[in-house]
Order: structure tokens, then sequence, then C-alpha cells
């Protein structure tokens, strides 16, 4: 019987590129429907398109002071490992179009584009809930907050992912997939 994922390379820790925890101080949001997302069809860990339905748009929200967190357990299940992505991030203010944003988050399922401080590898920019997406599985507003809210996206009604997330490299026109050409194809969709 042969196993259906087989470990394919090994790896080893190297002193020019040290491991850097953490992620960039921003963050991008998009509605499930919105955008359309295509895969490289000999792995389906990377993304290499991201392109707008009717016009829609990724959502920037910045913080400041490593305000944005993520972690991605893995679990086994009876159909292989499935993996639980969070995000923990800090929305400053109290307004009503905040707090709008905040109830839209909570009843649609939307996806999101991690940066990494690590940049080094093709795993830089990520997108979580590629798959099932994600929803506001906690908001809260306390001291704490500082007058703002704490998000928590979650994996919809406990669905997890059948892949951790997925590393995002978007190829310009001419030429191979960098951090800058995959960061400026994201930038392209972002409102206004």
């Amino acid at each position: 019987m042969s196993v259906f994922n087989k470990i394919s390379e090994g790896f080893a820790l190297g002193t020019t590129s040290p491991v850097v925890e953490g992620q960039e101080d921003w963050l991008y949001i998009f509605n499930e429907a919105d955008v359309t997302i295509t895969y490289n069809q000999t792995n389906p860990l990377i993304v290499t398109g991201l392109a707008a339905v009717d016009g829609a748009f990724i959502y920037k929200f910045t913080g400041t002071n490593n305000s944005f967190k993520n972690s991605v357990k893995s679990n086994k299940t009876i159909v292989g490992p499935r993996y639980a992505e969070e995000l923990d991030f800090n929305i400053a203010g109290n307004a009503s179009d905040i707090k709008a944003t905040i109830m839209a988050l909570g009843y649609g399922r939307v996806r999101a584009i991690v940066v990494n401080n690590f940049k080094a590898t093709d795993g830089a920019i990520e997108l979580f809930g590629a798959n099932n997406g994600m929803i506001a599985g906690e908001s809260d507003k306390n001291e704490a907050s500082v007058g703002g809210w704490t998000v928590k996206l979650t994996p919809p009604d406990k669905l997890m992912e059948p892949y951790p997330p997925r590393s995002v490299l978007i190829a310009p026109v001419s030429g191979a997939a960098t951090y800058a050409t995959t960061l400026a194809a994201i930038e392209a969709l972002v409102s206004a």
C-alpha cells in the first residue's frame, strides 16, 4: 500500500538566513467570495494568483507593536491531519463602521493574508482559511484592548483546513515570482 504523501526532502538550519518569528504589523482580509484564488498545478500549497470578483477589494488592517499574531495547530483526524488556523489582531477604534466590520467578520467567512517577518523562503506571505474561510470566533472590547477591539479569526464551526496555510507567490506578467512581486499584486487589490 502506498502512502499518499511522502517526505521528499530534509532541511538544515542555516546561518545566512536565521529564522525570525512573528509577522508584520499589517494583515490583508477579504470576503471569501470576493477573490478567486489560483493554485500551483503541481503543488497545492502555493497560491499563484488572486483576482477580484466584480470590482471587489482586499482590505488592509494596519497595527503597531506586534499587534498581529497567528498560530497553526496540526490535529490528527480519521481522514488525515487537519490544521486549525487562528489569527489575533487589534482594531484601534470604536466607531460605528468598525463595529459593522466586526459584525461582518462574525457572520461572513473571510480569508486572510499574513506577511511573515521571515522572508527568506516561499512562505514569506501566507493565505489563511483557503478552503473553509475564517470567522471572528471572538471579539472583545475591554481595558486590555485599550479602547479598541481584539479580534480572533478562527475556523468556522471547527472546520479545520486540510492543508497548512498556503504560500502566496505571484509572478508579474514576465519574470519570476518574488516577495516584491507578490506584495505588489496583493496591494493592487487593496481598497482605496
